[in-house]
């Protein structure tokens, strides 16, 4: 459906890095990133807001240096940029001015439905919340029948209490409406939950796309591990490897103390260097081989265990649980 080749863009000191992906019709596509990795300089260029270099195409056409009126994208903005001059119905049904929306009556009234907006249709923009500016904002887009949308951050502003049925109905968009959506944010969670396949972007270059689960959990460098949180980072040398620049990476839920060598493809003899006690687990810091690992142990076990600072026991890991990187 759209596909980016070589896209370049420079402002100042900050650059969009010859990024190249494609992103399938119907489906969404997140692109995960920190607050100024340049994801929002990606969907205005992909939008022909900003002027670039190399090849953006949707549906085969080169659209590189189209206007945004004639791309055919629908954009909601972080701030949303509704018409505070409008009611809530005359924003959502802006596009039909300028383009020709076939059964608009019957799209209005299916999309107002879908979103659960109808209570707020006749009232003023400046009047409403951040969830429902949202949804106004999701609904203007969506009713100019786009053939991609490109969504900014679009839950930053949202109160947390509404963020799961949000979240809800921007999945349920693409196949409700036959788009496809471009989504960008920062937030895990939302990433992991909306996407059929991500990209991480970082300090604009795209280190990394692929199947939701497959990018979430197995990491293709360190930049892309250390930006997902991953812990437990050691060369792989460690594990008896030789191969250098590889590294692996293990969960602190899924390490394992004990006070005799289990049978695991991985344990160590190791001291106890730190113990915090959570709400609901302990924070272990145990010693191995000079390399410090941090590990999560529930309440329950811990107690059985009876860890304390200078003891000696053996950490395990078993081999399913290991992340090379």
């Amino acid at each position: 459906m759209l596909k980016v080749k070589d896209l370049f863009l420079r402002k100042e000191s900050f650059m969009l890095q010859k990024l190249s992906f494609e992103v399938s019709k119907n489906s969404y596509f997140v692109i995960l990133g920190k607050t100024g990795s340049g994801k929002t300089m990606l969907l205005e260029s992909l939008a022909g807001i900003q002027k670039v270099e190399g090849n953006i195409y949707c549906d085969e056409k080169e659209i590189t240096n189209l206007p945004p009126e004639e791309r055919d994208f629908g954009f909601v903005y972080q701030d949303f940029v509704l018409f505070p001059n409008m009611s809530v119905r005359d924003n959502i049904i802006f596009s039909a001015k300028y383009k020709k929306i076939e059964n608009k009556d019957e799209l209005l009234y299916d999309i107002v439905e879908f979103l659960q907006i109808e209570n707020i249709l006749d009232r003023n923009i400046k009047h409403l919340s951040g969830g429902e500016k949202q949804r106004v904002a999701m609904a203007r887009a969506i009713f100019s029948r786009p053939k991609l949308l490109l969504l900014d951050e679009p839950l930053s502003a949202v109160d947390p209490t509404f963020r799961n049925s949000i979240m809800k109905s921007l999945k349920d968009i693409v196949k409700r409406y036959n788009t496809t959506i471009i989504h960008v944010t920062h937030n895990f969670r939302e990433a992991s939950y909306l996407a059929d396949e991500i990209a991480v972007m970082i300090d604009g270059r795209i280190l990394q796309i692929g199947k939701t689960d497959e990018v979430l959990n197995k990491p293709n460098n360190l930049e892309v591990a250390k930006f997902l949180g991953f812990k437990n980072i050691f060369e792989s040398s460690f594990l008896g490897f030789n191969q250098k620049d590889r590294f692996f990476s293990v969960d602190p839920n899924k390490i394992l103390f004990s006070y005799r060598k289990e049978d695991k493809e991985y344990c160590f003899a190791c001291e106890i260097e730190k113990v915090m006690g959570i709400t609901d687990h302990y924070k272990v810091f145990a010693k191995v081989k000079e390399k410090i690992f941090f590990a999560k142990i529930p309440k329950n076990m811990f107690d059985k265990l009876e860890l304390k600072e200078a003891k000696k026991c053996f950490m395990c890991i078993d081999k399913k649980d290991v992340v090379f990187i």
